[in-house]
């Protein structure tokens, strides 16, 4: 058992929530408490009623997500918004989200992870967002067949734009949605993408530009921050941990 208290201050060191201006419905940080004791992790890439209640069945009573509950921004308490809080009230499980610093984080971080998924070492950062980096971008010697071949084997369905070189000297990562990502891979120096989805438009873009686009899904390239967090959580407090798996196919 550990004190809600204690793994909330070290998730926010960790993470280094102060640090970034996220965007208004973030609210990162502990958005729900409990009863101020843990006994078992959790991670979620989104809040919900099904995964709070897949969380509570299993035992969790801290549950680390991405997205958290209050991107729709003041509602009114009921209906599902209800249904939230008394699924997590009920089962006295606690609520920590991380949006843009676990997007961003150098060790923790999806798009950090993602790189390393490919054998690869991001060494620089682009991409900001109000002063904080949040891309990255790493070195690669890997041809652009063998990367669309890669990614495919690691989260199955990839949609994919290629007007670039066939064999990027670098690729950029970001994960979940790309659209603020397309437009800075230019000036970056990169022409090759990995990211989670984009809209319609960039596909003219990526032609006009000569880029590779490669959209693996928003919460297939989100799943990789929370779970690192919830493990070395886990390692330090003793803890066992869960990751609460919802099938998303978007």
């Amino acid at each position: 058992m550990a004190s809600l208290r204690d793994l909330v201050s070290y998730c926010d060191r960790r993470t280094r929530r102060s640090a970034f201006h996220d965007y208004p419905g973030a609210i990162n940080g502990l958005q729900v408490a409990n009863d101020g004791r843990v006994t078992k992790i959790g991670a979620a890439v989104d809040a919900g009623i099904v995964p709070f209640e897949q969380a509570v069945e299993c035992g969790v009573d801290f549950l680390i997500v991405h997205h958290g509950l209050f991107w729709g921004g003041v509602q009114p308490v009921t209906g599902a918004v209800y249904k939230r809080l008394a699924t997590l009230v009920r089962g006295n499980c606690a609520v920590y989200s991380s949006h843009l610093p676990l997007d961003a984080h150098p060790e923790l971080g999806n798009n950090v992870l993602m790189a390393r998924q490919l054998s690869l070492k991001p060494n620089r950062q682009f991409l900001l967002h109000d002063d904080s980096a949040i891309g990255w971008i790493a070195p690669s010697r890997m041809k652009r067949a063998q990367l669309r071949t890669r990614l495919e084997e690691i989260y199955g369905h990839v949609t994919a734009v290629e007007y670039g070189s066939t064999a990027p000297s670098e690729i950029a990562f970001c994960s979940g949605s790309g659209h603020s990502a397309v437009g800075e891979l230019v000036p970056a120096g990169v022409d090759t993408l990995v990211t989670g989805e984009l809209r319609e438009e960039w596909f003219n873009y990526a032609q006009e530009n000569r880029l590779n686009l490669f959209c693996c899904g928003h919460y297939a390239t989100e799943i990789h921050g929370v779970r690192a967090l919830a493990a070395e959580l886990a390692k330090k407090f003793r803890l066992q941990w869960e990751f609460i798996a919802t099938d998303n196919p978007f």
